[in-house]
């Protein structure tokens, strides 16, 4: 159970260790235990990373997998536009089937592309069969997943009994665990926020919660007011939000998930990575959903990088790795187990082909995965000290029978729903969400 990843430039993420422009990574029963330019283990298996640049995996703290099966869809779509046609038209007709499916090839695409932790915001509804479907697709991909349970936007029940049953089947010890997507005062009001906080806590779970400002509404203020703020809460977007309340944010000791291509595309304005920064948080980046954006943290990453670079030159491309591994996994509560390669933390980590011809050659392996990355260039991919991906291949995985199921899935909502899959579909955007 000894495994030596040698021979590659290492980028580890932690200062105590530093970056190596030749080094070795020794993994013990799945977790780092050496770090340095040479490791002499001579009983272990080897992989030999030369030419490539190792790296903690990327770290998701925001995705709506569910919503797989319609990638490319909503490019154009407009943020009312999305929410009338995913949570108007064609949620109503998801099957448990459906949700697996999506959250199936949602999940191995990002663990394709470099991601080994992804959290994965869930708000189907449905049915106890649709929040199963989705634990079951997440199982059944060898990443380390985050159920976050969320009900469906709008809807004013109580989700107690939902988070205590699902939280009885992920009890926390294993690569699948939970945490509970809040829904916003304005869709349930203070009190049952407040309820919703509490049950949270008393299972042991933090939250996430989408929030945004028009310029007319204080909503962090309001939470503050409220007593709400959490430590263990993830801000999503936060677009909108005032310097003052971004510094609330951070007094607090919250965390922030900024998706800045779908907040560009769909009109929430500037992503608040730059003023996040100077309230005195540290941001993180997500990707949100695939009808409108690519699934890859490469993508996330550039956009966020160019775009603030554009509004006042600041940000360095190490900053950006640090908002995607070691900050996303400190808002999920994996501080101690991910995020960099350090010694004591689990084998949570990716092979870059730097010898491909759009990277070549790697003078700054830091920039480089920054500013030319992209998920044809991750070789290997390891979860836990197991190889997931080898040689630029998942593992174990029967694809074309998951395409064939995902396609079988789409093709039956569209129908349903009574939506084209020829580019025309341009959903009515003034539904509520």
């Amino acid at each position: 159970m000894r495994t030596l990843i040698t021979g590659g430039i290492v980028v580890s993420m932690d200062p105590a260790v530093g970056d190596l422009a030749r080094g070795d990574v020794l993994i013990e029963d799945g977790v780092i235990v050496e770090v340095a330019a040479r490791v002499d283990a001579p009983d272990a298996e080897v992989i030999d990373a030369t030419g490539t640049i190792v790296l903690p995996g990327f770290v998701d703290n925001h995705r709506h997998s569910w919503q797989t099966a319609f990638r490319g869809a909503g490019a154009d779509w407009t943020f009312p536009e999305w929410a009338a046609a995913m949570h108007g038209t064609v949620k109503p007709h998801y099957e448990p089937e459906d949700v697996y499916a999506g959250t199936l090839l949602g999940r191995l695409e990002a663990l394709h592309s470099g991601v080994t932790t992804m959290l994965d915001w869930y708000h189907v509804a449905g049915s106890h069969a649709h929040e199963d479907a989705a634990v079951a697709a997440l199982r059944d991909a060898p990443g380390r997943s985050i159920f976050c349970l969320g009900a469906g936007w709008g809807t004013p029940d109580p989700v107690d009994a939902d988070l205590r049953r699902v939280r009885a089947e992920l009890p926390g010890d294993g690569l699948v665990t939970m945490a509970v997507g809040l829904r916003g005062p304005e869709d349930t009001g203070m009190a049952m926020l407040a309820r919703e906080l509490e049950l949270a806590a008393e299972l042991g779970l933090r939250t996430s919660l989408h929030i945004a400002s028009d310029g007319t509404r204080r909503p962090i203020a309001d939470l503050r007011e409220h007593n709400l703020l959490r430590d263990t809460t993830t801000y999503v977007h936060a677009t909108g939000i005032t310097d003052e309340e971004l510094r609330m944010l951070a007094d607090a000791d919250a965390s922030v998930s900024i998706s800045p291509d779908v907040e560009l595309k769909m009109g929430f304005g500037s992503p608040m990575t730059g003023r996040a920064l100077a309230a005195g948080l540290r941001p993180t980046l997500s990707v949100d959903d695939v009808p409108s954006v690519a699934g890859d943290m490469f993508s996330t990453m550039r956009t966020a990088f160019a775009v603030q670079r554009g509004l006042d030159g600041g940000l360095r491309s190490r900053d950006l790795l640090e908002f995607t591994t070691v900050d996303a996994a400190r808002s999920c509560g994996l501080g101690e187990r991910a995020g960099s390669l350090t010694p004591g933390k689990d084998a949570d980590l990716i092979l870059l082909r730097a010898d491909d011809l759009t990277v070549f050659p790697v003078t700054d392996p830091v920039a480089t995965v920054v500013s030319a990355g992209h998920p044809g260039l991750v070789d290997t991919v390891l979860v836990a000290g197991r190889v997931v991906k080898r040689d630029g291949v998942l593992v174990d995985v029967d694809l074309a029978a998951l395409r064939t199921r995902l396609l079988e899935s789409r093709d039956r909502i569209a129908k349903a729903a009574g939506v084209p899959l020829d580019g025309t579909w341009r959903p009515r955007g003034d539904q509520d969400r």
